[in-house]
Order: C-alpha cells, then structure tokens, then sequence
C-alpha cells in the first residue's frame, strides 16, 4: 500500500541539514590529504632534474634536494616561469645550487614548492 507523502518543512530542513554536513565532511576530508604552509618558505639546496636525474617523475620537473634534520628532503617544484627558466640548467643530469622562495604544499607525502622566486645560490 502506497502511502500519499508530502514532505513537511521539519523533513525538508532535515534534507538540507544531511546535505550541509555531507558537503563540509567531503571538504573536511579532502583537506586532510592536502596542506598548504600560509607563509612564503625559502628553501636552499641542489636543483636536479626529477625525471633525467631522480627517474621519480615521468615528465622533467625541477625538484630541489635540500638537508633538513639530518634527511635529504625532495621539493619538487610547481611548473611556472621561475621553475621553466632554470630547468636547461639542471635537466639531463646535472645539479645547481639554488634558492627558492614560495608556498609548499604537501600532498600524497609529496611536498611541492611554487615558486614566486628563484635563483642561484650565493
């Protein structure tokens, strides 16, 4: 037996409400797989190819080994026009020491640097 529905406005809340959570459980989530530093960081060490040098990526990108706590720790640099203008420099396996400064994000135990400066360190 069918029974004639009509939704109320307690229902219709209750609908909204499921939605509103749903969607900020998602976004709360998708967060947890994804950080960004608020602050510009500057990171200085040796610039190789992470493709022709590291064989880690599957497309040449600049990625910058620097030392911290005693570990080698891989920045793998966003492609823009600071990264593109460097990259002849360090791509088929040689290295050049560099400074980068920009906002790291970490993503898949990744981090990656987008820099809004680079140049050779002094």
């Amino acid at each position: 037996m069918l029974r004639n529905h009509k939704p109320n406005k307690k229902h219709n809340s209750m609908k909204k409400m499921k939605l509103i959570i749903a969607v900020l459980t998602g976004l709360a989530v998708a967060g947890i797989g994804s950080t960004v530093l608020a602050e510009d960081t500057t990171v200085t060490g040796n610039m190789v190819c992470g493709k022709c040098k590291l064989h880690e990526t599957a497309s040449c990108q600049n990625v910058i080994q620097a030392e911290k706590d005693g570990k080698t720790v891989n920045y793998y640099l966003a492609k823009n026009e600071a990264s593109d203008a460097m990259h002849e420099d360090v791509c088929h396996g040689d290295s050049k020491k560099v400074t980068a400064t920009g906002k790291v994000e970490e993503k898949d135990g990744k981090l990656t640097l987008t820099a809004s400066k680079l140049e050779a360190a002094k």
